[in-house]
């Protein structure tokens, strides 16, 4: 299965990726160009081997690479609970996916990052339950620090694309 993880800049895309591939937080931030992790994920008694498209930060303004919609089974939207800003951008890549794949439906799972930050927050889980329920479409609210639900959401990831 290969699943893309796109979002804003400084959401923790590669946090999370990290996380989940190799069992680390990774606290210094560099920027991502682009980086591939291969898991094998257990999910429902199989097994499967994913490959995971850790992408550079996306911006309302930066062109979705149209690898990012080619054989792709599923893709993991990200934002940080602490930027409502971060939350747009995922709804202007999920458009952008829509119009590149030419179809109405595509597997996501929209993850609030950060959860830990939770004083900061500037998005609630219920506008984001809303969203995803528009979507038709899995959410989940995560952080890559505490490593709390990282491995949920790959596992909701399989969910959606099996669906």
């Amino acid at each position: 299965r290969r699943i893309v993880v796109l979002g804003s800049p400084s959401v923790g895309k590669s946090s999370l990726t990290v996380q989940y591939v190799e069992d680390q937080f990774i606290d210094l931030y560099y920027p991502t160009i682009e980086n591939t992790f291969t898991k094998i994920i257990k999910y429902h008694n199989q097994e499967y081997k994913a490959e995971i498209i850790d992408t550079a930060g996306q911006d309302e303004h930066s062109i979705l690479n149209k690898k990012h919609s080619i054989g792709i089974h599923g893709y993991m939207l990200v934002y940080s609970i602490t930027s409502r800003a971060s939350l747009e951008i995922c709804q202007v890549i999920r458009d952008k996916i829509l119009n590149h794949t030419q179809t109405d439906w595509v597997p996501i799972v929209l993850i609030g990052n950060k959860s830990d930050l939770h004083l900061q927050r500037e998005v609630t889980f219920e506008e984001t339950q809303k969203i995803a329920k528009e979507w038709n479409c899995a959410n989940i609210e995560a952080s890559a620090k505490h490593n709390t639900n990282i491995a949920k959401a790959f596992e909701l990831m399989l969910g959606e694309i099996e669906k």
